[in-house]
């Protein structure tokens, strides 16, 4: 009996690797930006047009490794960002392809720049510019460093 929980516990966990897909940053820079003007906030954002590649990960669990940012000291805001808070898209450092939105159901408790792999549901938004391009939901973390 026991040798039938380890084995279906093993496969579960393989079931669960296989179903989530590797992605790097390189993956989410096929993405072009053109200025879109939004009559909500009279003002004009990058509206992402997302290549094939990328349309194909949209509603995919997918893993990807970076930075992870608190941005709300209420601990509400959670980036996973391409590099680190001093060089991460909010200071010049890169586009909006170099960060992604997360979203968890508990608050979370890392600390800004410790190096982490996210799992989640990726989303992708090409519309609501109070959120990010890429959004992961559903979100299990895993330190690195």
């Amino acid at each position: 009996m026991k040798s039938k929980i380890v084995l279906v516990s093993f496969l579960f966990i393989s079931l669960m690797t296989y179903a989530q897909k590797k992605v790097t940053w390189d993956d989410l820079s096929h993405v072009t930006f053109e200025d879109k003007y939004f009559p909500k906030y009279q003002e004009s954002y990058l509206y992402p047009k997302f290549e094939d590649s990328i349309k194909e990960l949209n509603g995919q669990q997918i893993s990807i490794t970076g930075y992870f940012l608190s941005l709300d000291p209420k601990g509400q805001i959670y980036i996973l960002s391409k590099g680190p808070m001093a060089s991460c898209y909010f200071c010049g450092v890169g586009g909006p392809e170099t960060a992604i939105e997360l979203l968890f159901s508990e608050k979370q408790k890392y600390k800004t720049d410790t190096i982490v792999t996210v799992t989640g549901t990726l989303t992708l938004n090409d519309s609501d510019v109070d959120h990010f391009n890429y959004i992961l939901s559903n979100c299990t973390v895993t330190v690195v460093k």
